[in-house]
């Protein structure tokens, strides 16, 4: 539609312009009135956003977790390899209606995450074309499933290898087109915490357009030597924001704290739901367990709660990977999390 209407534009500009050469007479064609301005409000409220992955039963969930949360994606919708902007279909979509019934019913904002290698976001995201494609084609499943949002989880635009600025380019026409038809647009990002053309990969652009982000401060295992096998460590969510909220210039509205709901072993290869590590009989006000012989470490009650008053403090969110990995018991890391914010659920 875009293109159409800027061609047939051009065409209008041209044979008005040669009509006044031929006649000397200014051109009577009346100017297009701008667009009107889009009636889109943001949400400023603090969240506690949590990913349900296909490939996990939504039993796992016991129903009465979805009131500790407020923001809840399915994951994944999958971007398509050729990278010409299309999407791949749904995978488990009577998981995706179970999921969806269970968020609507709890009164949670209810979407989509968005996924697939960086190397299709890369080409998709270099050409006007495949971008439109793409939008198009997200905002058409968006409204189709009566979604109140999108996140996309591109792992990750790179400014040294040059995709930063079509990464900005493609977010700032997503938001556009999800604003208009009043829904949110939110991004799964780096923590920042290691030099090099991904920390620099979302630019001011990118962070004007996206409602929100949803900061992995995780997966870094000796990250933080004082604490080597704490893959998500304390001293690591400090410094993602310093750098988020500093140097990178993201609003504190804008910025939610992700933190994890599984353990990894000392190679970072390994991992384990912390639903396993309670099950296993470990002390889950610890940072470390070992479980059938395998050392691993996680966040426990304890630091989940200090991450979440930092959240409270210096961002205005928090964030789980994965939901189906949390327990259902009264250890439960979300609750914990709803109890140091003085939450009912």
């Amino acid at each position: 539609m875009k293109k159409i209407f800027c061609f047939s534009s051009i065409l209008i500009m041209s044979f008005s312009a040669c009509k006044k050469n031929k006649d000397t007479q200014p051109s009577t064609v009346t100017p297009v009135n701008p667009p009107t301005p889009i009636n889109y409000v943001a949400d400023k409220s603090f969240k506690i956003v949590a990913y349900m992955p296909s490939y996990k039963d939504p039993a796992l969930v016991d129903v009465s977790k979805y009131k500790m949360i407020t923001h809840l994606f399915y994951a994944f919708l999958e971007i398509n390899a050729s990278g010409d902007g299309s999407l791949n279909p749904l995978p488990q979509p009577s998981r995706f209606e179970v999921v969806k019934q269970r968020a609507k019913a709890n009164g949670l904002k209810f979407g989509i995450s968005i996924a697939g290698l960086s190397d299709y976001f890369v080409k998709m995201a270099s050409s006007a074309t495949s971008r439109t494609k793409f939008v198009t084609q997200v905002v058409s499943f968006a409204k189709s499933n009566d979604l109140d949002g999108v996140d996309l989880d591109w792992e990750y635009p790179n400014a040294t290898l040059g995709s930063a600025d079509n990464f900005t380019l493609l977010v700032q026409e997503l938001a556009l087109e999800l604003h208009k038809a009043n829904k949110f647009l939110s991004a799964a990002v780096t923590p920042a915490v290691y030099a090099g053309g991904v920390r620099d990969g979302v630019k001011a652009g990118a962070i004007a357009a996206v409602d929100f982000f949803n900061i992995m401060q995780y997966d870094g295992t000796n990250y933080d030597t004082s604490e080597p096998l704490n893959h998500a460590s304390y001293k690591m969510s400090v410094a993602s924001l310093d750098i988020w909220l500093g140097s990178k210039g993201l609003p504190k509205e804008k910025a939610v704290v992700g933190m994890p709901l599984y353990g990894k072993d000392a190679t970072g290869k390994i991992s384990i739901a912390y639903r396993d590590i309670e099950t296993s009989g470990a002390n889950v006000n610890l940072n470390a367990a070992t479980v059938n012989g395998v050392a691993y470490g996680f966040n426990g009650i304890t630091l989940i709660k200090q991450k979440t008053q930092l959240a409270k403090e210096r961002a205005n969110g928090i964030m789980f990977w994965e939901f189906a990995h949390d327990s259902n018991t009264s250890n439960s890391l979300v609750k914990a999390a709803n109890d140091q914010l003085g939450r009912s659920y």
